[in-house]
């Protein structure tokens, strides 16, 4: 995995992190890092392409 990528998600994980407590219950937690992980990886190659990655 490139340094980019593994950063990337690190960071959006992180931040999800700080915030999961305050979403209720596991299956919602749940839902919300399946979602918040598509929209990083959807985001990631179009952040990439404007650094010139």
């Amino acid at each position: 995995m490139d340094i980019t990528a593994l950063s990337f998600y690190a960071i959006i994980c992180g931040v999800l992190s700080l915030a999961a407590p305050r979403f209720g219950g596991a299956w919602i937690r749940f839902g919300l890092g399946a979602v918040v992980g598509i929209l990083a990886a959807l985001f990631l190659p179009i952040i990439k392409q404007s650094l010139g990655y």
